[in-house]
């Protein structure tokens, strides 16, 4: 059996702080008026907004045995949360409707936390107990966003200052693998209308795997000044500094150790990683007269991490220390006239982007050489200039259409449509078509990896480009308004889909292969359907149940359509929750992933080489009320301890010569008890 997995706790929220009582009284299923903001950048209720979205507020957070926000949204409908293996370090990704996790824009308090670099976003970064509220957009975004919100956002909206007085709790926490988990949280209004939230982690755990530990440090804060509906001004902040190890794919069964690089449990015993990122976010707005809202936002970003990797078969390798600072400045106008049956949002956002790649080659005992540095900086800038009408000539039937300008300093200009509708027959129906274009730019490792002999950016890159449409329909009010349910079908292509590969036409200098490079030379489509149902609260039971199903494919060669990596078919969750009279709650979360895909031999086969297995986990959480305050959380993840993989990655025997594909394990089952007192 394998080892459990690292599981650090989730810190309850603390408007929540009383929630197996509050829950049952409060916690109602999804209704047609509640407010979303990301849809259309202004509150706006649900069954009012073109998208199909996903909504999590701190009932749900509060509830669910999610230990990061990956695990929260993860099988819910149209999402795939992703990991390399579940070790402590692994980067968690939001993968909608079939996309790459570069397909997902994620945002937190308005920052865009997706990698310049890389193009996705590392969730597991996002401290779990400052968040209030996660609304899940999906279908095309880029029309609002710009670059990146191919099948959707992700809007993390993070705990702020509540009137009704102070909140501060301290937590801690100790499961397996050595894991422990420190927290404190604290908010409140003071000097009037000025108020504060301030959110602390520290994470260590040794892992499930060898050189899979991680030490986590991070810390949130909101600043507010709230005047009321005329004027509001918040500064939200946040770091994260972490360091970790990589430990690879998983050798084959009865792989002999090759120390210090690998033995039988990890490829890699050297490799490492420190993350060090910061954010800020100055926010303004308020409102100009009884049709006009303005908003005006000022964001910073900084990520840098720091990679070492180790070579079995040399003893070489690198280290190389990639900085990516990103500055944004956004303004938005929201009209709204006639009871809002006219509406029009226009804004401009303009982002700058420095990138800066330094790679030192390491010698066979791990230590910089002298004269291999490879060092590039960069700059890239966009403006995004859109403008979204909304009509509404009849009580049932609303129209949306939009158009964005995108200049990119590279690759010129790309131009974004989108167009929909809401059909609200019934009171508590909703009937929704949503058809837009969206694109991706290059990553910044895509245009400029510093040529090290084997692997090259590529500058001449274009963006990735596509259309994206979905059809919705929402019923809720049944069973004396304890049923929600959502039915969607949607269907996306992406064209120039950018590939890392060999190419033939630039041999190394090496004179090992040829050089490794980006190119757009790909397509990709997928359709599919999405179903959701929630019922309840009955004598305190409330049911949640989600299934997606998916048809993604991919052609990486003319002629050779396959369905496309690691993208499983059929995904589902099952989640129960109970809340009793004497403080004890209760959830248990099932969840199902199909086969799919792993490897391919090369990119004209059309028959998977490797498949990954189908697997089902199920996950508990008991939380207990102790005289008053207190509160006691047992969380038990994989209960069943199954075993599954995530990805594939190639593996290389110093002993045999053998080469094979090897997989990231997930974790087996693990457990955390944690003790909190709430003021």
């Amino acid at each position: 059996m394998r080892n459990a997995k690292l599981f650090l706790l989730a810190p309850l929220s603390l408007a929540a702080a009383h929630a197996p009582l509050a829950w049952a009284a409060n916690n109602e299923p999804t209704v047609m008026d509640e407010v979303v903001v990301t849809a259309t950048k202004t509150e706006e209720t649900r069954r009012a907004i073109v998208n199909s979205v996903v909504v999590k507020d701190a009932y749900d957070i509060e509830e669910a045995p999610a230990t990061s926000l990956g695990e929260l949204l993860a099988n819910e409908p149209g999402i795939d949360w992703r990991t390399r293996g579940n070790y402590g370090g692994a980067a968690e990704e939001i993968h909608l409707r079939g996309m790459g996790g570069d397909g997902t824009l994620v945002l937190m308090d308005g920052v865009v936390l997706n990698s310049p670099s890389l193009g996705s976003a590392d969730v597991s970064q996002i401290p779990l107990n400052s968040i209030e509220r996660v609304e899940v957009v999906k279908g095309p975004g880029s029309l609002l966003y710009g670059s990146g919100a191919m099948g959707g956002t992700v809007n993390v909206i993070g705990k702020e200052p509540k009137r009704e007085g102070f909140a501060a709790k301290v937590e801690a926490g100790y499961g397996t693998e050595h894991t422990y988990h420190l927290a404190a949280e604290n908010g409140g209004f003071v000097l009037g209308d000025f108020g504060y939230y301030l959110t602390l982690n520290r994470k260590e755990t040794d892992g499930f795997r060898d050189n899979s530990d991680l030490t986590h440090n991070d810390a949130t804060v909101k600043l507010l000044l709230d005047k009321g509906k005329q004027f509001q001004g918040s500064l939200d902040a946040g770091v994260v500094d972490r360091d970790y190890g990589l430990p690879g794919p998983q050798p084959p069964a009865g792989t002999v150790p090759y120390l210090p690089f690998y033995n039988d449990d990890s490829a890699t015993l050297l490799d490492w990683s420190e993350d060090t990122n910061s954010h800020a976010a100055l926010t303004f707005k308020g409102q100009g007269a009884e049709w006009l809202d303005w908003r005006i936002k000022g964001d910073w970003n900084n990520l840098d991490a720091t990679t070492l990797s180790r070579l079995s078969y040399s003893g070489g390798g690198s280290k190389t220390d990639v900085t990516n600072t990103v500055k944004g400045l956004e303004g938005n106008l929201d009209f709204h006239a006639f009871s809002r049956r006219v509406g029009l949002l226009v804004g401009s956002e303009y982002r700058n982007y420095d990138y800066d790649n330094e790679m030192y080659a390491l010698d066979t005992a791990g230590r910089e050489m002298a004269g291999s540095l490879q060092a590039g900086e960069h700059r890239v800038f966009t403006n995004g200039t859109f403008a979204e009408l909304s009509l509404k000539p009849v009580e049932m039937l609303k129209l949306v259409g939009g158009y964005r300008y995108e200049t990119h300093s590279l690759f010129g200009h790309e131009d974004v449509a989108r167009y929909g509708l809401v059909l609200t027959p019934l009171a508590d129906t909703a009937i929704k078509f949503n058809r837009g274009q969206h694109f991706k730019a290059p990553t910044m490792n895509d245009l400029f990896w510093p040529d090290d002999l084997s692997t090259k950016g590529n500058p001449h890159l274009k963006p990735e480009t596509g259309w994206h449409t979905d059809v919705t329909v929402e019923q809720g009010g049944l069973l004396d308004g304890k049923l929600f349910t959502s039915v969607s079908w949607f269907e996306w292509d992406i064209d120039d889909k950018i590939s890392w590969a060999e190419d033939p036409n630039q041999p190394s200098p090496t004179g090992w292969g040829n050089y490794w490079t980006p190119s757009n030379v790909d397509t990709y489509r997928a359709d599919g359907w999405e179903f959701s149902a929630k019922v309840g609260p009955f004598y305190g039971l409330l049911a949640d149940f989600a299934l997606t199903l998916t048809d993604a494919e991919e052609e990486r060669n003319h002629g050779a359509t396959r369905p496309a990596l690691y993208v499983p078919d059929t995904q589902f969750k099952a989640q129960l929750s109970h809340a009793s009279d004497f403080g004890l709650t209760s959830t248990v979360t099932a969840r199902y992933t199909s086969s799919r895909p792993g490897y391919y031999q090369n990119d004209a086969s059309r028959d998977a080489a490797i498949e990954l297995d189908s697997y089902w986990t199920v996950d508990v959480k008991l939380q207990q009320i102790l005289a008053t305050h207190w509160t006691v959380t047992l969380l038990a993840s994989n209960l069943l301890d199954e075993e599954y993989d995530t990805y594939l990655a190639g593996f290389s025997d110093q002993r045999t010569g053998a080469y094979t594909q090897q997989p990231y394990p997930g974790a087996g089952r693990s457990l955390f008890v944690s003790l909190a007192y709430t003021w």
